[in-house]
């Protein structure tokens, strides 16, 4: 049976993942880099030192507990991004161990970029891997993207990335974590932020501020930090949070449809698993495919898909 294993080294998970394409099924292993309370975040050298760490056992928990054999195919996230310049030394721990992996095995090995890796996690979790083969916009909301894509159908990367719009200053997940870490969250805080705005009950009318098709965020986070000091709820603060989040991609969206027309819109990224702002999302734009929430957080799922489709398209003849 063909296997195909995937291997992700990211700034906040390790992950390795396994595609069984003949069940059309996903295992996968990972584990967040551990990081102190009230800190935002690892340097590289300490994320490469978990990665180091970890990586085998998350390798040996995937095969193991699923009792996989050797895989047909291997491939790993080398970079951020498909972009001249795009480097993070935590992804050379992936990088480095599919390598090494393929050449002993003697099987073929691919790289790709985080950011296409998250891109298929999110069509592989939404059923919608037919859309390789179209145009459509994608957007990248984590940590240290977001990111509205131009997706298209490419030979060699599978998927050809053009930028239309991203947040001129802060990203999406560093208001995220910086709002909570403000509060007293643990690190990386979205799914506790997204708890705590669940139980408010204040309405905000938020407008979003766009510079032509870019966003930017700065101004959640004073603007958080002044409610924290003026004595705001902090429900109040982390719903107040999301809500200029929702609104700056919502705007986003829909500066991108003017721009290319009514194409399918993909969301991912760990930012895209939070509920409220996919709710908020959703009501605007009705046929908006998400990820699964362990498919929009950092994963291998992506990565492995990514090997499968190299593979496959690489040997056609062999089919």
């Amino acid at each position: 049976m063909p296997d195909f294993l995937g291997v992700d080294t990211s700034n906040y998970t390790t992950s390795a993942a396994v595609f069984r394409s003949e069940e059309g099924r996903i295992y996968q292993s990972k584990k967040l880099l551990p990081v102190k309370k009230g800190e935002l975040g690892l340097r590289q050298s300490d994320a490469v030192f978990h990665h180091t760490k970890q990586l085998p056992d998350m390798i040996e928990t995937l095969f193991s507990e699923n009792h996989l054999s050797a895989p047909t195919a291997a491939a790993a996230s080398s970079r951020p991004r498909n972009a001249e310049g795009s480097y993070m030394p935590c992804f050379l721990c992936g990088e480095g161990f599919v390598r090494s992996y393929g050449s002993i095995g003697d099987i073929p090995v691919y790289f790709t970029s985080h950011q296409v890796g998250h891109i298929l996690a999110a069509l592989y979790s939404a059923d919608r891997l037919d859309l390789v083969n179209e145009r459509f916009i994608a957007f990248h909301v984590s940590g240290g993207t977001t990111d509205c894509l131009l997706c298209e159908p490419d030979a060699e990367l599978v998927i050809k990335v053009t930028q239309l719009g991203t947040s001129l200053d802060l990203k999406a997940g560093q208001a995220v974590d910086r709002t909570g870490v403000m509060l007293g969250l643990g690190f990386p805080c979205g799914p506790a932020l997204e708890e705590l705005a669940a139980v408010s009950k204040k309405h905000f009318n938020v407008k979003s501020v766009l510079k032509g098709n870019d966003c930017c965020l700065s101004g959640v986070e004073n603007k958080c930090r002044k409610m924290l000091d003026d004595g705001e709820p902090h429900e109040d603060i982390a719903a107040f949070c999301l809500e200029n989040i929702s609104a700056a991609v919502i705007a986003m969206t829909q500066k991108a449809l003017e721009a290319c027309g009514e194409l399918p819109l993909v969301f991912a990224g760990g930012v895209m698993s939070d509920k409220i702002i996919r709710d908020k999302i959703i009501s605007r734009f009705p046929c908006a495919q998400f990820a699964q929430p362990q498919f929009s957080c950092d994963n291998a799922a992506g990565t492995a898909i990514f090997g499968y489709l190299k593979y496959m398209s690489l040997n056609k003849s062999d089919r």
